[in-house]
């Protein structure tokens, strides 16, 4: 497993090559954050709206701790091609949200969010094709609030 001063590098590589870029479709060719671990998982894709994309970041402190940056996609664009058995999965509080993460390295690459239960959330910071993002904070460390707001802006 790497060190986090390496994480926190390729976090900062990526950001460089993913802010003010565009994309029209997400590719995410594997759920790990670093190439260094094995076995990978091939690819999975998903077809998002026009850039930029909407993201949210979450205060929360698996989302502060972990630097998952949330790109929102629904269920009928996301398909995962193939490494569904190197997925483990972690429920916690009310068990809505079921947390997916590679059982061989840790990296939480997507998962089902209790926020938007007919989407999937894409960590941006996984992507392998940069990204234009639109980023809206949302305060996951007090979350019934937060959530009741996200829905009144529908």
């Amino acid at each position: 497993m790497p060190e986090l001063p390496d994480i926190l590098l390729y976090q900062h590589s990526l950001e460089q090559r993913v802010r003010g870029q565009t994309i029209e479709r997400i590719r995410l060719a594997s759920p790990f954050l670093l190439r260094s671990v094995e076995p990978p998982i091939k690819e999975a894709e998903a077809e998002v709206p026009e850039p930029p994309v909407w993201a949210l970041d979450c205060n929360c402190s698996v989302c502060r701790m972990t630097g998952f940056l949330h790109v929102m996609v629904p269920h009928q664009c996301f398909e995962l091609l193939t490494g569904r058995d190197a997925l483990a999965s972690y429920r916690f509080g009310t068990g809505a949200a079921n947390h997916l993460f590679c059982r061989y390295c840790g990296v939480k690459s997507f998962y089902q969010p209790r926020s938007h239960p007919n989407s999937w959330s894409v960590n941006a910071n996984c992507l392998d094709e940069p990204v234009e993002l639109a980023i809206e904070q949302f305060d996951g460390a007090n979350w019934e609030q937060a959530k009741a707001n996200l829905d009144a802006q529908d």
